[in-house]
């Protein structure tokens, strides 16, 4: 009699019910305490360096300490925590000028400990310490670093790019259109002039090129305009009864939860510039506008503008509208690889003999 081998049967794996709920949880709460120690060991870090600068300042001051007498701090420290980098003689004396530029400044506010500066790594500071002289503009950039996680190289081409005194200079009627404290936000998205120095343009360019340009180097735009910007469509076709309305760049704002229309004008601002654009935005917000949407906001660029004139004109309409310069790399000739995108004769009469109508009278 043959016996039957009982087939063995792999059981499986049954997980409870609420299981990915509750790793996935478990893993937020992880990642949640190594950021939260990460930044509570960076600002410890911090402290010492602040703590040693003003050590030595002190005894520089008090006690005469010279030269000599520092170089030796720097080979007991050395030898005391070999191969710890932070105690370079190029460090230590950061850590003295880090103590000195910031001085007054944590003599005037009760808990220093609270000032940027503290809450951002160490070599975001000294990128600060070389960069700029002003101590206020120095503390905008440490803030500004903290809220957009900015990492070194992004704060380095900001501060290049000027950031500081680009940022809500735009001409806008945002406070009469828009209730506070949006409207606040709402300015400080948008900057004066706008550094679009990833394109060259031919110094005859039409609006078509610049927009073309933003486009194909999208990545670089959406920097340049700040964080929150999502890129929508290119020449956004909606309907304003019989006519149809093209609108140059369409995006949708994450934070304040809006759409946002980009008009391009390669001359100066004109009042018929602000006319087109409210069309734009009441039609936008009829078709597109979720329920939960803010009203949109219209941004026009131009190559120049009257700031007193753009005032003049954005003070009677009720539609935010704000009114900014841009900039690009300009040349009386192209190279060669990039004449070919410039349009001929023929084909400009050819666009602009398809232009709607519409888009040409408002």
């Amino acid at each position: 009699m043959v016996k039957k081998s009982i087939s063995s049967v792999k059981k499986t794996e049954i997980l409870p019910v609420n299981y990915k709920k509750f790793i996935a949880s478990l893993k937020d709460k992880i990642r949640s305490v190594q950021i939260k120690a990460a930044v509570s060991v960076n600002k410890e870090l911090i402290k010492l360096y602040w703590e040693i600068g003003k050590e030595i300042t002190e005894k520089q001051n008090n006690e005469d300490w010279g030269s000599k007498v520092l170089e030796k701090v720097v080979k007991d420290l050395q030898n005391e925590f070999p191969g710890v980098e932070g105690f370079s003689r190029a460090n230590i004396f950061r850590m003295q000028a880090f103590f000195t530029a910031y001085e007054k400044v944590a003599q005037a506010v009760r808990q220093f400990e609270s000032l940027p500066i503290f809450h951002i790594p160490w070599g975001h500071n000294i990128l600060l310490l070389q960069k700029i002289k002003d101590n206020d503009e120095r503390l905008w950039y440490a803030s500004k670093t903290m809220e957009h996680g900015w990492s070194r190289s992004m704060l380095t081409i900001w501060i290049e790019n000027d950031l500081y005194h680009r940022e809500g200079k735009a001409i806008t009627n945002f406070k009469t259109s828009i209730p506070a404290p949006r409207s606040d936000l709402a300015q400080q998205t948008l900057k004066d002039p706008y550094i679009f120095d990833f394109l060259t343009l031919h110094k005859e360019h039409l609006e078509k090129d610049l927009e073309d340009g933003l486009v194909k180097h999208i990545q670089k735009f959406l920097i340049e305009l700040g964080q929150g910007f999502a890129f929508v469509g290119q020449q956004y076709a909606v309907q304003a009864g019989e006519h149809n309305l093209y609108i140059d760049l369409l995006f949708y704002h994450l934070n304040l939860r809006c759409y946002v229309i980009v008009e391009l004008k390669t001359g100066k601002f004109d009042s018929r510039d602000a006319g087109q654009m409210s069309a734009y935005l009441s039609a936008v917000d009829d078709q597109l506008k979720h329920e939960n949407d803010q009203p949109s906001i219209g941004i026009i660029l131009c190559r120049t503008k009257d700031n007193i004139f753009a005032e003049y004109v954005l003070r009677n309409f009720n539609r935010p509208i704000g009114v900014a310069e841009f900039e690009v790399k300009l040349v009386e000739k192209l190279p060669k690889e990039l004449k070919s995108s410039l349009p001929t004769v023929a084909e400009i009469e050819a666009e602009l003999s398809v232009i709607p109508r519409e888009k040409k009278n408002l």
